[in-house]
């Protein structure tokens, strides 16, 4: 009869111990596994909290931009007057081609691009039923996403179903004319009587905080025939979104391809934008170092009490021939263990947090980016098993110093 293999009864013998001490770690002190999961948790849901909001920043920050109007003005070449001025108020003044409206692209990195092209025109107003005109700024409009390019908040408004003449009224210029939304403005185009005259329903009064509050919203096609400008605009605004890189090109692109036009790009918004998400990003991604630096250290204080409670088990392990390797086997089932407990837990708790913390800080809810999730966890996990430091010193324990009580 042969005799059993050794190495065989040793190596069973080692697996069972070394389970008996993984189980033993979430049964030997409850009360120190809670402070270490605590700590694991709460690092792990300050951390997702944090980069789901970095991540929300970028798309947050742009749209809180755009809602500050246009960041691409396109203008007339080097200032030349437009012979295809008509005659009128503001014949001398510069335009551009109606036409290029239809040349500008719809997109930017995959966004619609608002974009309304604009007549100013200097003309005379008044109340239907009134005889006392009034001079006013009138600005024609075509095109989609006034309300993006000319941020505002209508403070009045009055459904006109189907009417081409719907116009809107800058507040102040409301005030001046004591109209309200639902009122019937009269136009002309020239100050003096006998100019070109039309009417317009007006459909809403809109405070923006700047000068257009003292203009009158009109269709293009109205501002036009009251000053003789067919086929022609003072200017195009457009609200483009992307990085302040992306919007860069798109501006030097747009220039290239509209040779016969001035494309400028707002500067100030631009950098304005890319260096307030670079500073939040840099405070956010700092914070995050913080937190796991900080969630390491907790964590190490409580692996330093389970060093010295686990002497005796590496002991028994080596005298039954477990190995180095499989001493540190141990410590690390044990840290990814707990990293992944923490890390579970705590990183959901976080991304429910990011989304009230979005809305403090933003004032809407942030996005749930499920990509966090992961990233949180196994950042988690990590400094679970850099926080395992203290454990390494008990596996070059002696097994007969153990027994001896010597260590």
């Amino acid at each position: 009869m042969m005799a059993g293999n050794p190495n065989s009864s040793n190596n069973s013998s080692t697996n069972r111990m070394f389970w008996r001490i993984v189980r033993r770690l979430l049964t030997a002190n409850y009360a120190r596994l809670l402070v270490i999961l605590l700590a694991l948790g709460a690092g792990a849901a300050v951390t997702a909290a944090l980069l789901n909001l970095q991540m929300d920043a970028k798309q947050r920050l742009t749209t809180e931009f755009r809602a500050l109007g246009a960041n691409v003005i396109i203008g007339p070449k080097g200032g030349a007057s437009s012979s295809a001025a008509g005659e009128g108020a503001g014949a001398g003044s510069n335009t551009i081609d109606q036409a290029l409206l239809s040349k500008l692209p719809q997109q930017n990195d995959g966004k619609p691009i608002p974009t309304v092209g604009f007549l100013y025109l200097i003309g005379s107003v008044a109340k239907q039923g009134s005889e006392k005109f009034q001079q006013a700024v009138l600005a024609g409009t075509e095109g989609s996403g006034l309300m993006e390019v000319r941020p505002g908040v209508r403070t009045q408004y009055f459904a006109v179903e189907k009417d081409a003449s719907a116009c809107e009224i800058g507040a102040k210029a409301a005030a001046q004319l004591q109209l309200k939304a639902g009122d019937i403005l009269l136009l002309r185009g020239h100050v003096a009587e006998g100019g070109p005259e039309a009417t317009c329903t007006v459909s809403s009064v809109v405070a923006t905080g700047g000068g257009e509050d003292s203009q009158i919203f009109v269709p293009l096609i109205l501002t036009q025939m009251l000053g003789g400008f067919s086929g022609r605009l003072s200017l195009i605004q457009m609200s483009v979104t992307g990085t302040p890189a992306s919007i860069q090109k798109f501006v030097r692109d747009l220039s290239r391809s509209l040779p016969e036009a001035d494309v400028n790009g707002i500067k100030q918004l631009t950098e304005a934008e890319g260096k307030l998400y670079s500073r939040v990003s840099g405070v956010l991604s700092a914070t995050v170092l913080l937190v796991l630096l900080l969630t390491s250290l907790c964590v190490m204080a409580g692996m330093s009490n389970i060093a010295a409670e686990r002497k005796n088990d590496v002991g028994l392990m080596k005298a039954i021939g477990a190995s180095v390797r499989r001493v540190v086997e141990l410590f690390l089932a044990e840290a990814v263990l707990m990293g992944l407990m923490g890390g579970i837990i705590g990183s959901a708790i976080g991304i429910l947090l990011s989304i009230s913390l979005g809305k403090a800080v933003f004032g809407v809810a942030a996005q749930p980016r499920w990509i966090v999730y992961p990233v949180a966890v196994t950042l988690t996990v990590i400094v679970s098993i850099a926080s395992a430091f203290p454990l390494r010193r008990i596996a070059g324990i002696r097994p007969a110093s153990v027994f001896r009580g010597e260590e």
